[in-house]
């Protein structure tokens, strides 16, 4: 089997890194990839850019790939997944209709309330009026949410009225802006990824991730500064309960719609002391924890991504699982979220070893064989380890090996689990 990866980012250099690891790939080829993934695979340009569906449709017919994955969301929300299937060649990703559920959250609110779904209480707003009353509705803290595509950035939780009013109007005065204020969810995130060919389910171990950009969840959102798996605090039954409850339901409405969800449906959860509420879904794998999910799954990649694609998930065994813990941490640009400077030289990265190996996230070809940052999340460490103690000591190690000048990242990632720290809150007894 010949796979087309769309992407550029260390999403994807996992997803690649997996599929070359599966005996039934004979070539992975990524585009328009970047300088991490051309390490080990083909890479090829996409002159029209990522949202260019007959481009990428185009190029997937002229490698002859028998399988296009196309990783980030933009892509699927502008129909790219629509336009290769359209030329007969499989794909890993849903429709621009179903993508939706990414797209629009005041749509995925709405499916979710038809499939029953537990969810927090929302309202969507057109108006700064309309977002008033919705703040003084549900109180504080305060959830806004761009109703649209924000890259990980749309959403502000604070106890400040009057940043989310400013939030609010920044989402709204864009053309056709809409804002989703929510009901603070308390309790720990849990991000679950599950498979699905648009009937069946099959959901993958889950993660959790670390969204704002400084330790101890300081500082603004991001999208994303490491993530771990498993989440040995969490609640026997968890991902039975998830798929059961938010999931399948979830899945089965889509169908029933006429715009079957195929690919991975991405469920954020909260686990609330009302017991788990989805606070988000995504139409495609999470960055930065595909990068610690990938690294634990035993079973090959390839024939699980094809089934979804073409109806046969059913004829899918029981996935298999490494049992250490994975840790990843993400290596930020000086000046991420809010300016991002570029251009700088990566050293070390032929120093990590073999305890860790390096993602690439937001890197360049620099001059005489250097490689340069080139984004605002730079690079994933990732490692495994007999716990999380020792993932986390061989991920530390690595980064402190890569010098990027002005560069941060987070020293805590999985540092409360390691210790035992996280807890689910307990539910009310009747």
């Amino acid at each position: 089997m010949k796979v087309l990866v769309i992407g550029s980012g260390a999403r994807e250099h996992a997803i690649v890194r997996a599929l070359t690891a599966d005996p039934a790939v004979d070539a992975v080829i990524a585009a328009p990839g970047n300088p991490g993934i051309d390490t080990i695979a083909l890479c090829r340009d996409l002159p029209g850019g990522l949202l260019d569906g007959p481009g990428v449709a185009h190029l997937a017919a002229e490698v002859h790939a028998d399988l296009v994955v196309i990783g980030p969301e933009a892509p699927l929300v502008a129909g790219v997944a629509d336009a290769v299937r359209a030329r007969g060649i499989a794909c890993f990703g849903p429709t621009a209709q179903a993508a939706r559920l990414e797209g629009s959250k005041a749509f995925a609110k709405e499916v979710m309330a038809a499939a029953g779904v537990p969810t927090a209480l929302a309202h969507v707003c057109t108006s700064l009026d309309e977002v008033t009353d919705a703040l003084d509705a549900l109180g504080a803290p305060y959830v806004v949410k761009d109703d649209g595509l924000a890259a990980g950035k749309g959403v502000v939780v604070t106890r400040s009225r009057a940043q989310a009013v400013a939030h609010a109007a920044q989402c709204l005065a864009k053309e056709g802006g809409r804002v989703v204020v929510e009901e603070y969810l308390d309790g720990p995130e849990v991000s679950l990824f599950c498979l699905t060919d648009g009937t069946t389910v099959v959901p993958l171990t889950p993660a959790q991730d670390f969204k704002r950009v400084g330790d101890g969840d300081e500082g603004p959102n991001t999208g994303g500064m490491g993530a771990y798996s498993p989440l040995d605090w969490a609640p026997e039954g968890l991902v039975a309960d998830v798929v059961a409850r938010v999931a399948q339901p979830t899945v089965d409405e889509m169908r029933h719609r006429g715009t079957p969800f195929a690919g991975v449906l991405y469920v954020g959860l909260a686990l609330t002391s009302r017991g788990p509420r989805v606070v988000e879904f995504n139409a495609r794998f999470g960055d930065p924890e595909t990068q610690v999910v990938l690294a634990r799954l035993a079973t090959p990649l390839g024939g699980l991504l094809h089934a979804c694609a073409t109806g046969t998930l059913d004829q899918v065994g029981e996935l298999r699982w490494h049992p250490e813990h994975a840790v990843t941490v993400v290596i930020a640009s000086k000046g991420y979220p809010d300016s991002p400077r570029t251009g700088d030289e990566i050293h070390g990265l032929d120093q990590v070893g073999d305890e860790a190996w390096v993602l690439h996230a937001g890197t360049a070809p620099g001059r005489e064989g250097a490689v340069v940052s080139a984004g605002g999340r730079v690079l994933s460490v990732v490692a495994m380890g007999g716990d999380l103690g020792e993932a986390r000591d061989r991920a530390y190690r690595a980064v402190d090996r890569i010098s990027l000048d002005g560069s941060h990242h987070r020293t805590d990632i999985a540092l409360a689990a390691q210790r035992g720290e996280v807890s689910v809150p307990t539910q009310p007894t009747a």
